[in-house]
């Protein structure tokens, strides 16, 4: 029987054995349910979606989601041209490092005794993974954690060095498109927004963080010029009732944020900010590209697809710091650093085609980039988290 899934420091659980239940043991503790058999016996008879492709709907499309019938079959944004950047090997073992609803997983194990090992913080999505785990004979792997944490999943799995890493950086179109997991502004449900189900929800912080961190969340995680305003209605709304919904947000935000036809939703910005806040996207972004650094052997290949400027900027400023040579001058030719761990293969981010663009509006605004490494040192260049309100302060209140 093939391995469902391996959660680290566990020995490996058979597919029949279903998805774990989180214990308090660490970030790593599980034991076995059986949820994913009785969900299998739910589905039985009617066909099951492969889901979306990941994106941000509502941050890019002008007209709003288009809620066509899901495709048969997962294909991700940018999947073709990032599985191309990987160029599998036969033998290779690759990190799917956001399995979501395995589009890249599928591209990759269509190379001949290729391994893959899946991981994804949202239950949902490894559950949604069983049939491609059966159909792979083995060779896919999936785990329930942080992509943050793909050096100790690595470890877990007995793997030290891995061929090619793939991350899809953001919410998926199958969590937007989920009314009952508060992503959506457009689908009215609770006011949650967290990819694992754990922790912290966007309710909660909207009711308990103060004013100056709300508008600090929302302008540097949402870019939302009109930040203050937001927070401000938001503290004024939240004396009178709990702020427990999605469509409770939104009205509040679009009081106090006018758009032009054709622009995006005025709530947009917001809700991307407490997204990104809940799941501290950007902090978990950094912490995977330095595991990547390390896990990746020499040759092997990293590409990363993100969706919007903040996580680009990041991947972009990651492998500038890692692959380009040091800047010169006319009096001081420029001087190769002697040790770059990555060999950037994408002067440029990759981007949708108008086709793409046209079957999957959340395609817009993707970017791809991809880098080969080196057999240099990983480089630790002191770089450190930036100065972005963190969930633990806010919520603490400090």
């Amino acid at each position: 029987m093939a391995t469902l899934q391996i959660p680290c420091g566990s020995p490996g659980l058979s597919a029949h054995l279903l998805v774990e239940k989180r214990l308090g043991a660490g970030p790593s503790g599980f034991t076995v349910v059986s949820w994913l058999q009785d969900r299998k016996r739910r589905n039985s008879g009617r066909s099951e979606s492969d889901g979306h492709t990941r994106g941000e709907n509502e941050t890019f499309a002008d007209g709003g989601p288009i809620m066509t019938a899901p495709p048969i079959r997962h294909v991700p944004v940018l999947g073709r041209e990032a599985v191309a950047m990987l160029a599998p090997r036969a033998g290779g073992i690759y990190i799917d490092a956001t399995f979501g609803a395995g589009g890249y997983s599928r591209a990759i194990l269509a190379t001949a005794d290729t391994r893959v090992i899946g991981i994804d913080r949202d239950r949902t999505a490894i559950a949604g993974g069983f049939g491609l785990v059966e159909e792979s004979g083995g060779r896919l792997t999936l785990v329930e954690d942080r992509f943050s944490n793909l050096a100790a999943v690595c470890a877990a799995q007995g793997t030290a060095a891995v061929d090619g890493i793939v991350m899809d950086v953001g919410v998926s179109s199958m969590q937007l498109d989920e009314a009952n997991r508060g992503f959506s502004f457009r689908l009215d449900g609770p006011l949650d927004m967290r990819m694992s189900g754990q922790g912290t929800t966007a309710a909660d912080v909207v009711a308990r963080a103060s004013e100056t961190d709300l508008a600090n969340i929302i302008y540097i995680f949402g870019e939302e010029r009109r930040s203050r305003a937001v927070a401000r209605a938001i503290v004024t709304a939240r004396r009178l009732a709990p702020i427990a919904t999605t469509r409770a947000l939104a009205d509040i935000v679009s009081k106090v944020v006018r758009a032009k036809p054709h622009e995006i939703h005025p709530a947009t910005r917001t809700f991307q900010a407490l997204r990104i806040f809940v799941n501290e996207e950007l902090d978990e972004l950094i912490a995977a590209l330095a595991a990547a650094e390390r896990v990746l052997k020499p040759g092997g290949r990293l590409a990363v697809v993100s969706f919007h400027s903040l996580e680009d900027r990041i991947v972009k400023n990651f492998l500038v710091r890692r692959g380009k040579t040091g800047g010169g001058s006319r009096h001081r030719p420029e001087i190769e650093r002697a040790s770059l761990s990555f060999a950037i293969l994408t002067k440029r981010p990759l981007t949708p085609g108008e086709e793409e663009m046209h079957a999957n509006p959340r395609a817009r605004s993707a970017r791809l980039r991809a880098a080969e490494r080196t057999d240099a040192a990983a480089i630790d260049d002191g770089a450190e988290r930036p100065a972005w309100p963190s969930l633990a302060n806010v919520m603490r209140g400090g």
